[in-house]
């Protein structure tokens, strides 16, 4: 049987916004609502589901692959907003993409606070391991 990850969900200040800032930074198509959720769906079919809370937000982190030219795409985006990035996660190299396993990578936030990731190889694809 082939299990395949299908969805998560991601509490927001305002689910329509967030839905819209992800979609846009990753050049995916339009959100769409289902139920309580903004649904953003990726290229293999999972959704990222975000919904609005009143509640405190705990950051979780998303992390997405991509092609060299999805990233040149999406880096030209954070940049053009001047969002900050860092390449890593602990967001202590401010300004900085990694380049692990020979891709590229690189951290930013979404409205949220949830740390957003992009990447260009698998882990462990090219032998970096710290």
């Amino acid at each position: 049987m082939a299990i395949d990850f299908n969805h998560t969900i991601l509490p927001a200040r305002d689910s329509a916004a967030s839905a819209k800032f992800l979609a846009e930074m990753l050049g995916l198509p339009a959100p769409r609502r289902w139920g309580p959720f903004q649904m953003v769906t990726t290229e293999n079919g999972a959704n990222l589901d975000y919904m609005d809370t009143g509640g405190e937000i705990t950051p979780q982190h998303y992390a997405f692959l991509v092609s060299e030219a999805e990233f040149d795409e999406i880096f030209g985006r954070i940049r053009e907003r001047d969002l900050p990035y860092w390449a890593d996660p602990g967001r202590t190299q401010l300004g900085e993409i990694n380049r692990h396993d020979g891709g590229r990578g690189v951290y930013f936030q979404d409205p949220n606070g949830h740390l957003l990731e992009i990447i260009t190889r698998q882990y462990g694809s090219g032998g970096w391991n710290p």
